[in-house]
Formats: C-alpha cells, structure tokens, sequence
C-alpha cells in the first residue's frame, strides 16, 4: 500500500471534506402559514364563507408532506427522505428541509401525505418523536392501514338555522396529491421558505366545492368522486416563496437535569407490538428504583393533609385505575369532585393530561391532586417533610442516588411508575394475532365501530372510530361530543384551560381500553352503563356552536342504530379488557 505525504493527506482530507459538504447540501427553514381567500385562517369560528356562500369554520387541518423535490429543465432533485407533519390546530406549522442540493432551480414539488412506501410501512416500528409516528400525527387509518394524506373538518351554515359539519379525510395510494409551484432558487446557501396554504381554495379551485349539496364527507373509499375533486383542488391552494428574514424556528426542547443512581436497573417496558413507539422522558429514564419508588408513593396515604388518602384510593387497579360507581371521587376531607376519575392505562402515548388538557406532562400533573383543596389538600412542603420522617431516604438513593427528597423527586418516580401502566392482551389483540376470534355479535360490533356513517353510498356504521381509532382506541384530542345543547354551560371543559371560546364543552377523548371496567361514563360520569353512553350517540346528540364535526354531519340526535346493532357494540366494546394480560409484548429498554 502506498504512503501518502503530510500534504497529499492534508489535500486529500480537506477534498473529502468539500465533497461532504456539497453531499450533505443546504437547510432549509419552512414556515406553513394558512389562509383563507385574504385573511389570515381563522380556527374554530364559522367567520369564512367559500365560494358557494356558505359560511364555515375551520376546526382541525392536520396533514402530511413527504417527497420534496426541486426542478428545473425537465430534471428533478428529490430531496433524501423527508416527512413533515403540519396541524394548524397544535400550532405546529414549522419544520426542516436538508440536505437540499445546490444548482439553479425554478419548481418545488412535494406530496400531500405520504409516498405509498411509506403509507404501508408497520407504524408500531416508526421511531418516537418521527413525524409518521400514529402518535404524533393522529392520521393512520389504524386497522384499515395506511395514512390519512389530509383531514380537513369544520362546521357550516347555510343560514343561522343550519349549522352542520363537513369532515373531509384525503387517503389511500390512488389519491395521489402532488403539488407543484413555481420557486426560484439559486447556490445551495442555507434559505427560510414560507409555504402557503389557501383554505378557500380546497372548497373552489378547479371544482366548486357545495357542502349542502351533499358534499359534508368523504373518506376517500374507492369511487367517490368527492375525494379526487378535494385532492385536485388542494393540489393547486399551495404558493411558495423564499423569504430574506429568517422564519422563527421553535427550539428543540432542552432536555432538563437527568437525576438517576449510578447503580439503578434500566427498567423494560413491556408494550403491544401493535403500539406505537413511545416518546419517553430523556430526562427522567425508568428505572426498576424508580418505578418501584413510583408504586410506593402511588399508595402513600401521608401524601394526602390528613393521611386517609393516597393515589391508588381514587384509582383503583381493579377498575383499570379508576373509581368504579362513582360519578366524581371524594377528597381526603369529604368534598366531592365534579369529574369522573379518569383511567390511567396507557399514559406513555398521551401529552396532555386531565379531562380538559391543563397539564402537559404526567411530571406536572402528578402533583395538581396532591395540593387541590377538592382532592388531597396537602402542600408539597408538609409531603416532603412527612417522607424525612418516615425514613424514606433510602428508597430515593436507589433511584436518585442521595437521599434528598424533594417536591420534584416525588413528582419523578410517580411519573416513571405511571408511565408503565399499560393496556393490552385483550381478546381484540388475540383476535388480531390470530388466536383467537369473534363472536357473530362482536364481529358486527366491530364492523359498525370502523365504519363510517353515510348513506349516500351505502354505509351504516357508527363511525366510533374517528375520535378512538388505532390501537389504542384514543386520538386524545379534545371534542364536543353533544352531551349537552348551548356547549354544555355547566363545565366549559378545554375552555377553561385556554381561554378559547371554540373549546367550550370540548373534553379529553379517554381510551376505550378497559372500558367495560371504567363506569361511569363521560366527564362527569352521567352515564352509569355502556349501555346508555351508546345511546348516546344514536339519540342523544345536543347540538351547539363547538359540536365535533364528525357528529355535527349526522342528523339531529346522532346516528339512530336499532337495539341489535347498539348492543352489538357495547359486545364489541367488553372485547377491550386486558389491563396487565399481554400476550405477546416487545420489550422496550431506556438505558439511564
């Protein structure tokens, strides 16, 4: 082998290096900013009127992008795979374009949704945290697979005594929207692109779009013509432009101080293979210490003011970690609550917590029941002082490493022990593997679950599946679902955690895993059976200016299923039980 000189080493390196930089090209800031006609969109307020002169409100537009590309000249750079997932409502309108090439370029193109590679891929195998990721997005199909491209919904009125909803889902491998738009760019400098979006549009370029007429839904089943209309149109509603000021970027969220024992046991979390992946604490890893730390404190009965209350007093193990029969818990000093008891299965796929969303982190929300007056009624100052006194300094150096307990430290061990309940093993998962199967009545109640509801082309389902799709049976958004006429004036639901006036009477979809352990039902447990929470949906629908559109498309009352099929799904429904009985899991392990 030949020995290269200092120089020729030094040139060939520094060669190396310029090739590198011209492979890995340049970044690109993207900014989505949505519009409609020529204002700014308006989310959640019916202030739009479209083309045909009904007026309408936006209330969810999430979507996909994938395949970027640039052109020029009959040839196209496709961009090393991308997937950006965009949703107005989450305010997550920015991402990451790299590695874009340089060269003289007067085309941008992409994919609404995504390529038919990625739409078929296993979504329990997509990493935490990647824009296709179910629970990032909320867009796959769950059972029926693949993704949803884009789900535009909202709520219209052709006069102030007409106020129904519109709920468009653009999916499958046929429905291919691909966008192209003009956009010079030259060198391969690093740019801020701001992509427009025109909501108007989607309702009346090239195809006049006419809710009344029929056209409130489409879920993109072979032959309907309202789905390629959509598609076409989104096609064209899309404008680029590359801007001098950079578009702001939100910083990636620093991880906080990892507090872990030198000699503490990664802890395995056992989950469904049908699950997808979650997105764990870095800052806090579970731990065997911590987690067993966690279980200890759940059932610590000194955390509450008087000591005759613990955690696990208003959750209970046997009833999925509720409080079985109770419309609302009682506190630590007799005051009743004024929501049911939510169940705590499955917490490691969820971002909000509590019925109305107020706590972002199970870290956060540990602590709001142990100092609400209603519930437990202690300072985190006395709990800290009572655990000193009980000696329990020990069990916090095997997780933490010192004996120092604090406010935070409790908060962290009940978050790892809460993050390992899960929900799975049922007869629905053994149905799904194979080994086990239906009955004739909870084959149909499954059938009607996954099955929208629109008679004009012949389908009769129950369409459960839009808000406790996938399989964890939850999108763990927030919705009306009609409980009460005038957005339900007694609880203002997610209202109360925003200020937002649209969130009146929206609560926290709860996972139908378990559910046939959990009643009461609802926010405030008004239903005592799965039974009359079913009826609900076919009879019971109020309407208001903030019912979900899914169930604002229906007619007045909701969709009316006979006895047979209502009962169907409530057999379906007991099919879901299987808190602590999985059968098959993949073993997940956090290194500290």
């Amino acid at each position: 082998m030949k020995t290269l000189r200092p120089k020729a080493r030094l040139g060939l390196l520094l060669a190396t290096l310029a090739w590198a930089v011209a492979v890995r090209g340049a970044t690109w800031q993207v900014e989505v900013v949505h519009r409609f006609g020529g204002a700014p969109l308006n989310m959640g307020e019916c202030v739009h009127t479209d083309a045909a002169g009904d007026v309408l409100s936006v209330t969810r537009l999430d979507y996909l992008l994938s395949r970027f590309a640039l052109a020029a000249d009959g040839r196209e750079v496709v961009l090393p795979e991308q997937v950006a997932f965009v949703s107005t409502g989450a305010g997550r309108t920015r991402f990451t374009l790299r590695d874009v090439p340089a060269g003289s370029f007067s085309r941008f193109r992409f994919r609404v949704g995504p390529t038919p590679d990625q739409n078929h891929r296993d979504p329990a195998a997509i990493p935490a945290g990647d824009a296709l990721n179910p629970t990032v997005n909320g867009l796959h199909w769950g059972w029926q697979g693949g993704f949803v491209s884009m789900a535009l919904e909202g709520r219209w009125r052709e006069a102030e005594a007409t106020l129904g909803g519109y709920s468009y889902h653009l999916a499958t491998d046929a429905l291919a929207i691909e966008v192209e738009v003009p956009l010079r760019s030259d060198g391969g400098a690093d740019q801020n692109l701001r992509l427009t979006l025109d909501v108007a549009k989607i309702f009346a370029e090239p195809h006049p779009i006419r809710i009344a007429d029929g056209a409130g839904s489409t879920h993109s089943r072979a032959g309907d013509p309202l789905a390629v209309k959509l598609g076409e149109n989104i096609a064209r509603a899309f404008r680029a432009e590359l801007v001098a000021v950079a578009a702001p970027v939100d910083p990636a969220a620093a991880p906080g101080t990892r507090e872990v024992a030198a000699g503490a046991t990664p802890y395995r979390l056992k989950v469904s293979r049908t699950f997808p992946r979650p997105s764990l604490p870095k800052d806090n890893p579970l731990t065997e210490e911590g987690v067993a730390l966690g279980r200890r404190l759940f059932n610590d009965t000194s955390l509450s003011v008087n000591g005759t209350q613990s955690c696990a007093s208003c959750h209970q193990a046997t009833a999925a970690f509720t409080d079985p029969g109770r419309r609302s818990s009682v506190g630590a000093e007799g005051t009743a609550g004024t929501r049911n008891t939510m169940p705590l299965a499955n917490l490691a796929w969820q971002t909000s917590f509590f019925w109305d969303g107020r706590a972002s982190s199970l870290r956060e929300q540990v602590l709001m029941p142990v100092t609400n007056p209603v519930e437990m009624h202690e300072s985190l100052t006395n709990v800290v002082r009572k655990l000193e006194r009980a000696a329990q300094g020990p069990a916090f150096v095997a997780a933490f490493g010192t004996p120092d307990i604090t406010a935070d430290r409790v908060a962290r061990a009940l978050e790892q022990y809460l993050l390992t309940l899960t929900s799975h093993g049922s007869k629905f998962d053994r149905v799904l593997a194979g080994t086990a199967v239906f009955d004739a009545q909870e084959q149909q109640g499954f059938e009607l679950f996954h099955t929208e509801h629109d008679p004009r082309r012949g389908l009769a389902g129950a369409d459960c599946f839009h808000c406790h799709g996938g399989p964890l049976f939850s999108d763990f958004a927030f919705h009306n679902n009609g409980l009460d006429a005038k957005g339900g004036a007694k609880d203002l639901g997610r209202r109360l955690a925003t200020g937002d006036r649209a969130d009146t009477a929206k609560f926290k979809t709860p996972s139908l895993r378990d559910v046939a352990l959990t009643a009461p039902y609802m926010h405030d447990g008004r239903f005592a059976t799965l039974e009359e929470a079913v009826a609900h949906y076919c009879t019971g629908v109020r309407r208001s200016g903030t019912l979900d559109p899914n169930l604002a498309k229906h007619p007045d009352g909701g969709i009316a299923l006979g006895a047979a099929d209502q009962a169907a799904l409530v057999a379906f429904l007991r099919t879901l039980t299987g808190l602590g009985k999985s059968t098959d899991p993949t073993s997940i392990t956090r290194t500290p």
